[in-house]
């Protein structure tokens, strides 16, 4: 089994506290990236709009997310200790999952055969939409 990624977290709070965190780590990628687009001073206040920055956290928030890789018979073993619920993605008969564990005792994980990083980037998006999404919003 691998793990990849940073943010993992115990409580609702500390993923509210690390959501926060990137939110300059996010004006500053918008702001870079539209300046390598050669965005002027008035394309930049008409297209860079506060929904693209919350955007930009979305996926850079996300994208950090810690995740473990492994066998089917790997994340058998996780789940069984596991107390909370499990969303599985996928078909049962894969034989590689990748999963995450968010507060709050659910988790979420999506089977995949070949095509590791694709799951891994589909199950971050999973996990933000699923478990944060709704967390973030009540602020």
């Amino acid at each position: 089994m691998e793990t990849t990624g940073q943010f993992t977290f115990t409580s609702s709070a500390e993923a509210r506290e690390a959501y926060e965190s990137i939110g300059p780590a996010a004006q500053t990628v918008v702001r870079e990236v539209a300046r390598a687009m050669d965005f002027d001073r008035e394309e930049y206040d008409d297209r860079v709009t506060g929904e693209v920055v919350e955007t930009a956290r979305d996926a850079l928030f996300a994208s950090l997310l810690e995740v473990h890789v492994g066998t089917r018979e790997e994340f058998d073993d996780w789940q069984a200790d596991y107390d909370g619920e499990v969303t599985v993605a996928g078909h049962e008969a894969v034989d590689n999952v990748v999963w995450h564990a968010g507060p709050g005792g659910e988790a979420v994980a999506a089977t995949f055969q070949q095509e590791e990083q694709a799951a891994i980037a589909t199950l971050r998006r999973q996990a933000f939409g699923r478990l944060y999404r709704d967390l973030f919003a009540s602020e």
